[in-house]
């Protein structure tokens, strides 16, 4: 795949930071986009749920961090060690390989939580619309709206 540089592009705009980082997530190249597997759940109107397969995972391993509308999930697992040193595999079959995980998150989106049970890592997402966003309801009156004056029509 190849890299396209946006700069020249963003020289001459202000102001649109956002979709300047929307640009450089979606040209990325992820050498592993598969790992760890993650589900995105829709549970109601406002939440949503993200729950990922860290197998092998401790609490203190995984780190969840929020960041100008970006969640990131990383996890780096500490050494094992056996009896007399290094743990000697026969087969490995639970990656614990190091991982980084982005997710754009919209302006309404806040974190609510994160927990670790049974391997699966599940963050809890909540929609939080602000009241000056949500819609309302004009009352509509007879006449001129209160607060605006009519300007009467000058003949030149």
């Amino acid at each position: 795949m190849r890299a396209y540089d946006f700069a020249p592009l963003m020289r001459s705009t202000v102001g649109f930071d956002r979709l300047n980082r929307l640009m450089d997530f979606a040209t990325q190249v992820d050498a592993n986009p598969g790992y760890p597997p993650y589900n995105i759940e829709k549970l109601g109107e406002d939440a949503y749920r993200i729950t990922m397969a860290v197998a092998g995972f401790a609490e203190d391993e995984l780190d969840v961090t929020v960041k100008e509308n970006t969640l990131v999930i990383t996890g780096q697992a500490k050494a094992e060690e056996g009896e007399n040193g290094e743990v000697q595999y026969l087969h490995r079959g639970i990656a614990r390989r190091a991982f980084e995980r982005r997710f754009e998150l919209a302006d309404t989106i806040k974190v609510q939580g994160a927990g670790l049970e049974n391997g699966l890592l599940v963050i809890s997402l909540q929609r939080v619309i602000p009241e000056e966003k949500k819609p309302r309801s004009i009352e509509i009156t007879s006449g001129a709206p209160k607060g605006v004056r009519q300007v009467e029509a000058q003949a030149a």
